[in-house]
């Protein structure tokens, strides 16, 4: 039994599902037997008739009363009815448009149903619910898992599937946390947690296996990033930038004034510039804040000790934005800023690769165009990435290596807690802009039901009209039955021939090739559209000063992080900016939510009550941050428990810095299995 084979060897797995299932990050044994349930239903316990509570989702037990009644509404619309009854009363089930249930039920057998219920009055019916038979227990009678899904694959086909992956492993699984440890933490065993966490008997038995998972996850985490900050600190002789290089010469310069907050990180930059030992930092700061002036300002400071810079940004667009920000206040030093993008021709490149390794390049900025190995610097000294959670670790690493120990500045736009940043960024110092500078005007944020589209399209096209541009973004690219958000292209067509026909309105998504996104941007950026329909392909912070108002579709389905992300590509310009958030559903965290966004500005009291209310994996969203996935930890539930590993994964390392020690052979194998490809260990 080997977890590295590809799932299509799984029983039950067709040329079809793997495909979906590879949708779902699911390639091999051990990703299926891993892909975790996002909930349970308790199908456990049955529930008489007359208990039934009008919209709960319930068991009942009933014996068939009627034969299946078939109603014909529409052309594509037949609704079956069948009767069931148990010593307190009847109940209605129905089903649509599922003629093969007529030959599924046998009057006066009993039978199990589980599905929503509807009561009015005395009467009470439940509708398409799944069932057994009196013999079986497929669908009911247990703790059943949800997991998270793909269009057209279902639940029970997906629990099918795991159900034999697991059973292929049963009781065969090698151990990965060393026994010392799941004796002092009293955790379970690897085979019962495995189980356990998809088909528990009691919640009891999940909540074991889930403590066991969760600490093994964070552990390996913990100790994977402690390798890294030793790797840094273990005395690598650094730069010592000039001191005699004064970074007041730029900042009193400057056509404004810093901000205290920007002062401030500049100097614990200096500081770190002018000590030996190699400066890895991390720098926080809202949307707007003015990062990049601070990441100029230190290349300045690199460039005139006699280094070269590199700053590495995840688009081509930004990385364009960069170099017009880069060469409007170093140009006037003689300091030569220059561009790498993929899409720069052959000849250009060659060029630029030459004066490069010549040392007649300065500044290089570029997309991941840097990365390759044909790019030579002559003495880099200061290497700056942009947006951390679109570069891991490993990319860090990689263009650091192209220079000797150079200074590593890492700029980030997303709010982190500053608990939960020190833990992410074991490796990293932090530095935080948490002030704006004062001449920013506040983005006015309403959030409003789905029922007001007219009215917040007649102020868009209103904005429009007096030359603003607009942004609209949605959460997905294709139609999902799952989910009744509206597709980007589907929400293209409705807008551009209909809602806006009378606009220059375009579409933009992640599945499109780089060089096509790049080029929408550039047009946007050019005000030859006046609407870009977006997923948060956007969110990344490209600057359009023209673009004043930011509407998002199905905002209930965002995190507040990332909303607080998208406003962010407003209120650019000089004009007043506003962001419309268009949600559904009334619960009450959703209340809570928009009032949250409504109420403030300030990214950071954004994040902490995103963390708060959605729990770590929404909270960074969709694979950000370079940070590995968790696959079942959530940072602020499981605080308690990262806070034990953080303070055993210190007493681990300092005892067996190397993890070579017999005892913590599992340990090593977590970390070289998780990280193996960004940390040598």
């Amino acid at each position: 039994m080997d977890l590295k084979n590809d799932v299509k060897y799984v029983k039950g797995v067709g040329p079809n599902r793997v495909v979906l299932l590879n949708k779902l990050g699911i390639y091999t044994l051990e990703d299926l037997i891993t892909y975790f349930p996002r909930d349970y239903e308790d199908r456990s316990k049955p529930k008489l008739i007359s208990e039934l509570v009008d919209g709960e989702e319930a068991l009942v037990k009933g014996f068939v009363v009627s034969r299946m009644l078939e109603l014909k509404v529409r052309k594509n619309l037949v609704i079956y009815k069948l009767i069931i009854r148990d010593e307190t009363g009847p109940c209605t089930i129905t089903w649509y448009n599922q003629p093969y249930l007529k030959r599924m039920f046998t009057v006066g057998n009993e039978y199990s149903f589980y599905g929503k219920v509807s009561k009015k009055g005395n009467r009470v019916e439940m509708a398409s619910p799944v069932y057994d038979s009196a013999e079986t227990s497929k669908n009911t009678g247990k703790i059943i898992p949800i997991y998270p899904l793909t269009y057209k694959l279902s639940q029970t086909t997906l629990r099918q599937i795991i159900e034999t992956g697991l059973n292929a492993v049963e009781g065969e699984l090698e151990e990965t946390l060393p026994e010392y440890l799941r004796k002092e933490y009293n955790l379970l065993n690897i085979n019962n947690a495995i189980h356990n966490i998809h088909f528990p008997q009691e919640f009891v038995d999940f909540k074991k296996a889930r403590t066991r998972f969760v600490f093994e996850e964070l552990l390996g985490m913990q100790l994977a990033l402690l390798k890294l900050k030793t790797q840094y600190t273990q005395e690598k002789v650094g730069i010592k930038f000039d001191e005699n290089v004064k970074i007041s010469d730029v900042i009193n310069d400057l056509p404004f004034s810093l901000t205290k907050a920007q002062l401030r990180v500049l100097e614990e930059i200096d500081n770190n510039m002018e000590s030996p030992k190699t400066m890895n930092r991390l720098l926080q700061g809202d949307v707007g804040s003015g990062k990049t002036i601070v990441s100029v300002i230190a290349a300045y400071k690199a460039v005139r000790s006699g280094y070269q810079v590199a700053i590495m940004a995840p688009t081509a667009i930004l990385a364009t934005q960069h170099l017009e920000s880069f060469s409007e206040v170093l140009g006037k030093y003689g300091i030569r800023c220059e561009l790498l993008t993929s899409s720069v021709t052959k000849k250009n490149k060659d060029d630029i690769l030459e004066r490069l390794q010549n040392g007649e390049i300065d500044v290089l900025i570029g997309t991941h165009a840097i990365l390759e190995d044909n790019v030579i610097f002559k003495n880099l000294g200061l290497v700056v990435t942009d947006e951390q959670h679109r570069f891991g670790v490993r990319q860090r690493s990689k263009i650091a290596a192209k220079g000797n120990n150079p200074d590593v500045l890492v700029m980030t736009a997303t709010p982190i807690p500053r608990t939960l940043a020190l833990i992410l960024y074991g490796d990293l110092d932090i530095s935080i802009i948490d002030e704006l500078p004062p001449n920013r005007k506040k983005i006015e944020t309403y959030a409003v039901k789905t029922s007001m589209a007219e009215r917040v399209n007649n102020f868009v096209k209103q904005q429009i009209g007096e030359g603003r541009q607009a942004y609209i973004v949605c959460p997905l690219v294709e139609e999902n039955e799952e989910i009744d958000a509206k597709s980007v292209i589907e929400l293209a067509e409705d807008y551009k021939n209909n809602v806006f026909k009378d606009y220059r309105v375009e579409y933009i998504h992640g599945k499109m090739r780089p060089k096509e996104k790049d080029e929408i941007m550039q047009k946007f950026k050019d005000g030859e559209i006046d609407i870009l329909i977006s997923t948060t392909v956007i969110e990344v912070g490209v600057n359009v000063p023209n673009a004043s108002i930011m509407i998002v579709e199905n905002s209930e389905r965002f995190g507040l992080a990332q909303l607080h992300q998208l406003r962010g590509r407003v209120g650019r310009g000089d004009y007043q900016s506003y962001c419309i958030l268009k949600f559904n559903g009334g619960s009450d965290v959703v209340r809570q939510r928009m009032k949250i966004m409504q109420d403030t500005n300030n990214g950071f009291v954004i994040a902490e009550k995103d963390l708060e209310l959605r729990g770590s994996g929404e909270f960074f969203g969709t694979r950000q941050h370079g940070i590995p996935e968790f696959k079942i930890a959530n940072l602020f539930e499981d605080m308690p428990t990262l806070q034990t590993v953080q303070a055993l994964a210190i007493k681990i390392i300092d005892e067996d810095p190397e993890l070579k020690e017999e005892k913590n052979a599992p340990l090593k194998k977590i970390v070289d299995k998780k990280f193996g490809d960004r940390i040598e260990i």
